[in-house]
């Protein structure tokens, strides 16, 4: 069988590297995502910084940072958002005019372009890069749009294992605000559900370790298309982690990416404004019932550190416009209400603040290991969020300024159930802050935030 490429209606024909993306005799076990995304996954998302325009190269270079600063902690995936099959140096607002540039294989996938990625020549597809970060302990991850590409359409490719051709399941409505180059499919046509299996099997050839499916949840949920790629991903057999993007699903259906996904947003897209941050706190409230292993709600991005190299967000590289008040208050949310954390910035450029906050294992383990999150009040511009400890009666305690000044707090012991005194460790100092009885006292500059362990 023939690897082959199309490029913006050009035809390529390569080599034979790429079997395992091709050949209908290659399987594997099916697996459950129900197992998967145990905890809230940790990673690195090229948007931020990179817009769509990371290369191969600037991934490598952020795996080693990760592998030697970030693992032990940690953060283990490195996700490649949106443009991988555009061209290299394409300007960023590019994506969004028509019919922009893609590359595809003959059946209609899109797959890296190689000006970008040029360890994907030959039918290779991301398997290199995927190699590469697996020999130091890392994960791939991929941003894919739904639908079809438009080329595919255009070319009308063959659907892998079928008699179709990408015509027959294209359709011209619902299609991506932001994005013209996918085309909706029709999920009533019996090679629906075969392209859905079609994609994940070349990314399972790849091996690809997490999918970022975007355009999935706004305008309106894509109920048969996200069902469809949890079925897909789960017959190609290769684990791989599914988040939903962006926004949220309307409220009849918040319990549908919960059984289809493990990971899904619940906002648009933060940047490092405080406007951003401060929605989330009425947002995480809606959300902290259905927080829960294998399917977490998911704030988006962390802006912190240095970000928008080549980013779509105001011009030129910049170190975020949040205080690094507002910073603590990010990662603290984030953490309290055990979102996945996924970071955005320029790690190579990043300074001992922004380390320090992503490399607290104390501020990591509420994230990753905590129980019962919940807001625990909110009140005139101050918030509390509190969790338990596992297999121990200790509790966290999250208090937030969000009003325009310092402010003194108290927060009643009784409030959270506890009778009598306790003390009190600051996770971000990581110091003993001594005993209290009846309340705990703190000032908190604003927009900023406090995170302390009260051990009984």
């Amino acid at each position: 069988m023939m690897n082959c490429s199309l490029k913006n209606g050009l035809f390529y024909v390569g080599t034979m590297l790429a079997l395992a993306a091709c050949n209908p005799n290659l399987k594997r076990e099916s697996i459950s995502i129900d197992t998967l995304a145990e905890k809230p996954p940790m990673g690195w998302n090229s948007w931020l910084t990179y817009g769509t325009d990371v290369t191969e190269e600037e991934v490598k270079a952020v795996a080693d940072y990760m592998a030697e600063h970030l693992k032990p902690y940690g953060w283990q995936y490195v996700v490649i958002d949106l443009g991988w099959y555009s061209r290299e140096k394409a300007v960023n607002q590019e994506y969004k005019k028509a019919r922009p540039h893609q590359v595809i294989d003959c059946y209609g996938r899109l797959i890296p372009d190689t000006s970008k990625f040029p360890s994907s020549r030959g039918g290779q597809g991301f398997g290199p890069l995927a190699e590469y970060l697996h020999a130091k302990g890392l994960k791939l991850g991929i941003h894919i749009m739904r639908g079809i590409p438009y080329l595919a359409v255009e070319k009308n490719t063959p659907i892998l294992h079928t008699s179709y051709r990408a015509a027959d399941i294209a359709l011209y409505n619902e299609g991506c605000a932001w994005y013209d180059g996918m085309r909706k499919v029709d999920m009533n046509h019996p090679a629906g559900q075969a392209y859905y299996n079609s994609i994940a099997e070349l990314y399972a050839s790849w091996n690809v370790d997490f999918i970022k499916a975007d355009d999935m949840q706004l305008w309106p949920y894509h109920t048969k298309e996200v069902e469809a790629l949890h079925t897909a991903i789960e017959l190609s057999g290769r684990p791989m982690v599914l988040s939903l993007s962006p926004g949220g699903p309307p409220f009849q259906d918040r319990n549908h990416p919960i059984r289809y996904a493990n990971m899904y947003r619940i906002t648009g897209d933060v940047w490092d404004q405080w406007k951003d941050v401060y929605a989330h706190f009425e947002v995480c409230k809606d959300y902290e019932l259905y927080q829960q292993p294998c399917h977490w709600a998911d704030c988006d991005l962390l802006p912190i550190g240095k970000i928008n190299l080549r980013g779509e967000n105001g011009t030129g590289e910049r170190n975020s416009r949040l205080t690094r008040d507002e910073q603590y208050t990010v990662m603290t949310l984030w953490c309290i209400f055990r979102s996945p954390l996924f970071l955005s910035n320029n790690l190579l450029c990043t300074d001992s603040f922004t380390l320090s906050l992503i490399t607290n294992p104390e501020v990591l383990e509420v994230n990753q290991n905590s129980t019962d999150n919940h807001e625990l009040f909110s009140k005139e511009g101050i918030i509390a969020w509190t969790a338990g400890e596992p297999q121990t009666t200790n509790k966290y305690l999250a208090v937030f300024n969000t009003t325009g000044k310092k402010q003194e707090v108290s927060i009643p012991l009784s409030s959270m159930g506890i009778n009598g005194s306790c003390k009190v460790r600051d996770l971000w100092q990581r110091k003993e802050k001594g005993s209290f009885s009846k309340e705990i006292k703190t000032t908190i500059n604003s927009h900023g935030a406090v995170l302390f362990k009260l051990i009984l």
